[in-house]
């Protein structure tokens, strides 16, 4: 008999009091064994509401960054005996009713990882409100991307990633950025060692209370993410040695 998959959905919060609440009702409560909440040292009530809630609440004394409160989420997530692991913001902006879809891949044994794309279908991101300069920004980072590691994405800066233990356990992701640009060095990780990667459609709402990467902060990132996969490049061809693309 085939024992069941635990899985552990993970909530990187800051500031989300006014959308945690309804993020958290519209989980198919069917769909995992268990929340953990990682505050980020939020400005607002976030960490009272994730207790009524009822779920397992971690608070950083001080701002981390969305990369360091990850690595706590999936450390805590794995000491927890999660088998598959589910990352879902707590801003409403991705669609919590899909869980069951983002770890059907992984349940099946079709995938390592699972992405919800906002590209996948046309018109998607659109329809959602995303807006332009992030929808062509978005595009771009992914063409190179799928370029420079022979992958086949189409939203590489996705924010809804369902991960089996085995590629948390696998790569080091503790050696990763403390900021923005830590899920785009897991694909890396990951492409590095040929896990299976897929893709979900899913639908997105750029709402007024939705966190949201603002315009310098994203040129930031992407500049970033640009030097990241270049200096990936650069350890393939043993130039330089970097223990995060070992």
């Amino acid at each position: 008999m085939t024992r069941k998959q635990k899985v552990i959905i993970v909530m990187p919060a800051y500031n989300a009091a006014k959308t945690l609440e309804k993020t958290y009702k519209a989980i198919p409560k069917k769909s995992y064994d268990n929340i953990i909440l990682v505050d980020d040292c939020s400005k607002d009530n976030t960490v009272e509401i994730a207790k009524k809630l009822g779920l397992k609440v971690i608070v950083h004394e001080k701002n981390k960054g969305y990369g360091a409160n990850q690595k706590t989420c999936y450390n805590t997530a794995l000491g927890k005996g999660g088998d598959i692991i589910v990352m879902l913001h707590p801003d409403f902006q991705y669609d919590p009713t899909l869980v069951p879809e983002m770890v059907k891949p992984i349940k099946e044994g079709k995938a390592d990882v699972v992405y919800g794309s906002r590209m996948l279908i046309r018109g998607m991101a659109m329809k959602g409100r995303m807006p332009f300069w992030k929808r062509a920004g978005n595009f771009l980072l992914t063409i190179y991307m799928n370029i420079m590691l022979g992958t086949e994405f189409t939203d590489s800066a996705t924010g809804y990633i369902a991960y089996s233990k085995k590629v948390l356990k696998s790569i080091p992701f503790m050696y990763n950025h403390d900021g923005y640009c830590f899920d785009e060095e897991v694909i890396i990780q990951c492409a590095k060692r040929k896990f299976k990667m897929v893709e979900v459609p899913i639908p997105t709402r750029y709402e007024y209370d939705s966190s949201s990467i603002k315009f310098k902060k994203a040129v930031k990132y992407g500049v970033t993410l640009f030097s990241e996969i270049f200096l990936y490049k650069l350890q393939q061809l043993h130039l330089i040695n970097l223990k995060k693309f070992k």
